[in-house]
Order: structure tokens, then sequence, then C-alpha cells
């Protein structure tokens, strides 16, 4: 199967596009790049790519494609930092004009990456697919009127799949620490302090970034009458913890390491995923990976990296800071042109001149839930 990636070098696509080659599928990406230069360990293998903006994308360019993967997005907002148009430009705008690009093209399999953050305000409540939404960030309000504008268009030659990531973590070449897991294990590796900002009794469903690749995989290749127009939540159901009992995880594993938690401060983003229709639909898939597997993963990457404590505060894996740099050095550094759609190793055939200037800011990558 010939599939396009878009966001392919962000935290999930730089794993995803690996899973996937060696699934034998031929895997081509679409993205920018904002975060180049923020690699971590390993240079991770290229693929063919179109190095260009998703809003410059015509559905001739998509004909020789079987299935597409929408990753790319700006990253959850949740102190409002990004300008909101261009979130919604992005996250909802591009999203939609890519689906009518598909549907002009006749790919009959789009996966978009949606997210668990669509729960918003969940409680203690196991939450399944039918469960009560209510999205509390930009970013997750995007996702979830994604998907319900995307279902709308599915037929019977269009099989829209959503998958509805849980907060990711573990080793990616692209590696994000400002999300939960990840943050706390650099944070214990480079500080032996692990600073807990609220009083950690929300929950958090997690996925390892490799079973988040491999699930992706799974539904790719299953047939449109088991997936046609599904949600999935992408989520294990014991891997629901709440945020403190992930900070005690970390400290237990991380040699010589203490932490601390705001008692006053509560989070009232909190919700509990149930991941029984995934494990349903895909009796034969497993999941490979448990909190504690991953931290100890983590740990030993970050050692072996010699990552420091400027590394862990700074911008080269923080996305919102990373964007924030870009953002003050001037109001035209996310509308930066790009000359041509060009291919990274070999043609990512159609290939096109484009009809309009490059705005890079839409191949940017994230997938925080």
């Amino acid at each position: 199967m010939r599939v396009l990636v878009t966001g392919h070098r962000g935290y999930l696509g730089s794993v995803l596009t690996g899973v996937l080659r060696h699934a034998r599928h031929e895997v081509i990406g679409l993205d920018c790049d904002w975060y180049a230069g923020c690699d971590f360990g390993r240079v991770r293998e290229e693929v063919p790519c179109f190095d260009t903006d998703l809003r410059d994308v015509e559905s001739v360019d998509l004909l020789s494609f079987d299935a597409v993967i929408h990753l790319a997005s700006l990253p959850d907002d949740g102190a409002g930092t990004l300008d909101p148009e261009l979130t919604e430009q992005i996250n909802f705008e591009a999203t939609m004009r890519l689906v009518a690009c598909c549907k002009q093209a006749k790919i009959s399999r789009f996966l978009f990456a949606s997210s668990c953050a669509v729960y918003g305000r969940g409680g203690n409540d196991l939450l399944d697919e039918q469960s009560l939404v209510e999205p509390m960030t930009q970013y997750a309000s995007a996702k979830l009127r994604c998907e319900r504008e995307i279902a709308r268009l599915a037929d019977s030659g269009f099989a829209p799949v959503f998958l509805r990531n849980a907060t990711l973590y573990g080793v990616s070449p692209r590696i994000r620490l400002d999300i939960v897991v990840n943050d706390f294990v650099g944070a214990a590796v480079t500080t032996g302090r692990i600073a807990v900002k609220t009083a950690g009794q929300a929950w958090r469903p997690l996925l390892h970034v490799e079973d988040a690749a491999r699930a992706c995989a799974a539904i790719l290749r299953a047939p449109d009458k088991v997936v046609h127009n599904q949600v999935f939540n992408v989520v294990q159901n014991d891997e629901n913890h709440r945020v403190i009992e992930v900070a005690d995880a970390v400290a237990e594993l991380v040699p010589h390491c203490t932490r601390t938690t705001t008692s006053n401060v509560f989070d009232d983003r909190s919700y509990r995923v149930d991941g029984s229709k995934l494990a349903h639909t895909f009796p034969k898939f497993r999941f490979r990976w448990t909190l504690q597997r991953g931290i100890r993963q983590l740990y030993h990457a970050m050692l072996g990296a010699g990552l420091t404590p400027g590394d862990w505060r700074s911008d080269r894996y923080r996305r919102l800071l990373r964007l924030q740099s870009l953002l003050e050095r001037g109001p035209t550094d996310l509308e930066l042109h790009k000359p041509s759609i060009h291919e990274c190793s070999r043609p990512a055939e159609p290939i096109r001149e484009p009809s309009s200037p490059r705005r890079a800011a839409l191949a940017l990558s994230s997938e925080s839930a």
C-alpha cells in the first residue's frame, strides 16, 4: 500500500514511518520540519517526502496514494500562547481541505490522529467512544470538530477512521519533553527532582509511542467494513493513571530522585478512557509497553544521550517553546515560503510546481493528548 503520512517528522510520525515500512508499505511523508535540529539519539531513517505546506496540496498530488494518515497539527496550547486563528487554520481548516482533496483523488482510507483530550472533564468513570465529550482547549475542540465533519463525508468510497490516542510517552527520534511521562523522567534524570505542579489527582490514559504506531498500522490494514467511519480509543484499560502515580513510578525507578506536589492546585482536565472497542475489534493486537517499561526505556535513553538540565528545559524538545522562539524572530516566520515540492531520497510522484506560496507552519506535528 502506498501511504502518505503528514507530520512524518514529528514525535509519533518519526516512529510510525519505520513501523509502516517494516510492514512493507511504501511510505511518503509530508512535513515542513519546523523542529529541524531537534533530533534525539540516533538519526532517524529518512523517507521520501514532500517538504511543503499542506494548504498547497491539490487532489492531483494524491492520485498515486492508497491511504493518508494525518498527524500534522499545532500542539495542545492550554495556556493560549499561540495565535488562535493560526491554530484554527492549521488544525481544522487545513485538515478539512486535505479530506476534500482525498475524496477528489478517490483515496479510500483516511486515518485521522485525534486525541483522548476530547473527553476533557471526564471524572472517574471509564469513558468509551460513545461517552460525553467535553474538550477544554482549542486543540481538543478542533480534533472533535474534525471528527464530526469528516464523519459526515464518509461514503462507500471513502472510509475515514478516527484514532483517539491517549497521552503519548516513550523514546522517539523526535522526542518531546513537554508531555507528562517524558517530562517527569527528564526532570528526574537531569535534576533529581520531580515537581508536580498540581495535586496530581487528575487521570491520564497513557500510550507508548511505539504502541500508537503499531495500532495505527493494524487499523490501516484492516478491511473497510471493519473500521469504516469508526472511532477508536487507542489505550489499554489498565494504563490509566493519576498524575501523582506517574510521578511516584518515576521516582521509584530513577535512582536518587524525589518528588513534590502543589497540594492546593487541581487540574480540571481529567479523564479515564476505555480501550475495549479496539481490543474487541482487533483481538490479535497486543500492546507491548507498560508505564514501568517505558520509564526504564526513557531513563536509559536519556542517560545514554547525556541529557542535561539545559536540554530538558530548552525549546529543543518542547513544542510550544520552539514555536514561540520562531514567532519571536519576526511576524513572517510562520509564513515561510518554500520554493517547490521536492523529494528527500526518491520521487514521491506525482510532483508538480506549486501554484501558491508555501506556508510552512502547516507541517508542524504534535501528538499530545
